[in-house]
């Protein structure tokens, strides 16, 4: 790897350790020519499948967009940020870990679900009322007794 700061071709790394709940490996790297150090870090790169709406159409996944819907369900729940990314990137990594160019949109809402659930369940009633279409208190009524079982 090219030093960032005298653009060498010859740097050793002198530290690894795993980051991202072991999802990535960082690395501390020093410059054999200057003797700067840096870091960097690795992770698979794997392809984030695309999304078949109900409508047919495939459009590509959009993280911010499951992010905005999750948000929006954690409004004013005693949720961290850094558990909602933790739950995205949980997500992200199972739609990828499908090894499919193309999932349905019903996978993605059926993963958020889970997190939710996992993350709150007031959050996990508000995101299936919508998700699932609530039309009545019946359907509230019997995705709570769900959650109590």
């Amino acid at each position: 790897m090219r030093c960032p700061f005298c653009a060498a071709e010859e740097t050793k790394v002198v530290d690894s350790r795993l980051a991202a709940d072991g999802y990535q490996i960082r690395r501390r790297r020093e410059c054999t020519s200057c003797k700067e150090r840096f870091t960097t870090f690795e992770s698979a790169e794997l392809v984030v499948p695309y999304v078949i709406k109900n409508n047919g159409n495939r459009v590509p996944f959009d993280a911010n967009k499951l992010r905005v819907s999750l948000s929006r369900a954690l409004e004013k729940r005693p949720v961290s940020a850094d558990d909602l990314e933790k739950a995205i990137s949980k997500i992200i990594i199972q739609l990828q870990s499908t090894g499919e160019r193309e999932v349905p949109s019903k996978l993605v809402g059926s993963l958020a679900m889970d997190a939710l659930k996992q993350l709150d369940k007031v959050a996990y009633i508000r995101f299936a009322s919508v998700y699932l279409s609530f039309d009545d208190i019946e359907e509230f009524t019997k995705e709570i007794e769900k959650l109590r079982e």
